[in-house]
């Protein structure tokens, strides 16, 4: 078959003619699918029910500890229990609520209002501040400079993470770059895995900023659909090993692990930063929710059956993911119109159509029913400078709307490509 750039106008108008009447006999199907977000589905949430019977008044004990004031930094079994996510020692890494995106969002603020660690000047006192967007990435890291009205600054991602020529030029020559965004392992949202040679470059590159600070949202540390997943080399090692031992701050959370509405979060530093982010927290709060914490220690116990109970969520993803990729194949793959990327884990499928085409395809599948990422979403200020992007997110639905979800979106792409170049 020819690829649709192969094709005289002739054969382009009725392959545009069959589409759309597809596409109008889908609409009379009434759909209703929602792929927005990369929300855990109901029958991953019921692999969690029981951690809501692991603590409760019977058998509380004499944790009277826990149920008090204090420990601004976490149960200690939860920080051993959370260590090893984050390759860290329990003295590296602090336990809050259920979002890490809170503690990445009071980080930020708190340094705009009092500086980071090895600042001389809080950042909101500079001229400008800047940071570093791998695109295509994660929305709400970029909400976040958004509404503190901090400069984003887009940077391509590679097959092996960040073009680093570009972050190292960027850091090296402006004082007002202050951090950068990055999610290493499975990319939010074309699921890539920074490369070792990435780590280390990041860890040991010169910055004009002396208080630089990598954001390291590791969300799908151990979110993996295969046997064989790819190894994330330890970044607070590799700065510690060249000298920066202050530049990153890691993330985590159970969110997509137990419960995205009452997890635990995680954040790991080196321990004179552990220790500054205690100081300032101990102003804001008493005390996070210890209970939670002690209900996924004691459902989890330890670090191997966390990762057993994570292979009980990759058998629910990984037939959805396989037919998200499987279905892509069989409708496009001939007609040359879209690439797609096939992470082996994380919770995405980042696909391109044609450049000019992403939002139409978007439009034109919530007309069908089903709603999709808004078109732009993975780049700062929602500007997709190409409109071609569109992140797939198939946890939520069952497999059987996954697939017809797809279907709907290829015969979309079909649809808006022939439109294009007709």
């Amino acid at each position: 078959m020819s690829t649709l750039q192969q094709m005289d106008h002739s054969s382009l108008q009725h392959l545009h003619e069959k589409t759309k009447k597809e596409l109008d006999a889908i609409k009379k199907e009434n759909l209703s699918l929602n792929m927005a977000r990369g929300k855990p589905s109901a029958e991953q949430l019921q692999l969690s029910l029981e951690l809501l019977d692991s603590v409760t008044s019977k058998n509380i004990g004499d944790n009277f500890s826990v149920l008090n004031y204090g420990m601004v930094d976490g149960l200690p079994e939860a920080k051993a229990l959370f260590k090893d996510l984050l390759e860290v020692d329990t003295e590296e890494i602090l336990i809050g609520g259920n979002a890490s995106l809170n503690i990445m969002h009071d980080l930020i603020s708190k340094a705009l209002i009092k500086g980071v660690i090895d600042s001389e000047t809080p950042w909101g006192k500079e001229d400008a501040i800047k940071f570093i967007c791998p695109v295509p990435g994660y929305d709400r890291h970029f909400t976040i400079c958004e509404q503190y009205d901090i400069e984003m600054i887009s940077v391509e991602m590679l097959n092996d993470g960040p073009d680093m020529d570009k972050v190292e030029e960027l850091v090296r020559n402006d004082a007002s770059i202050k951090g950068m965004w990055s999610v290493p392992k499975y990319s939010n949202p074309e699921g890539i895995t920074y490369s070792d040679e990435v780590v280390e470059r990041l860890a040991k590159m010169e910055t004009k900023a002396k208080d630089f600070k990598i954001f390291w949202d590791n969300a799908y540390a151990i979110h993996d659909l295969t046997d064989h997943p790819p190894k994330l080399k330890n970044i607070l090692e590799a700065c510690k090993k060249h000298g920066n031992p202050n530049r990153v701050f890691m993330f985590a959370s159970t969110s997509k692990m137990t419960f995205p509405g009452s997890g635990v979060a995680v954040v790991a530093a080196s321990r004179e930063n552990i220790s500054f982010i205690k100081e300032q927290l101990s102003v804001q709060t008493i005390g996070p929710d210890k209970v939670n914490q002690l209900r996924h220690v004691r459902f989890f116990e330890n670090y191997s059956n966390l990762l057993e109970h994570m292979k009980k969520h990759a058998e629910i993803m990984k037939p959805k993911f396989d037919a998200v990729i499987e279905i892509l194949h069989s409708k496009l793959d001939s007609y040359g119109i879209a690439t797609w990327a096939e992470p082996d884990g994380g919770y995405f499928i980042s696909l391109d159509t044609m450049d000019g085409c992403a939002s139409e395809v978007i439009h034109l599948a919530k007309e069908a029913g089903v709603t999709l990422t808004g078109a732009g979403a993975a780049f700062p200020y929602g500007k997709d400078p190409r409109d071609r992007n569109i992140r797939i997110a198939p946890s939520f639905p069952s497999l059987e709307e996954v697939e017809k979800a797809i279907d709907v979106l290829c015969t979309c792409i079909i649809l808006v490509s022939t439109k294009k170049l007709l």
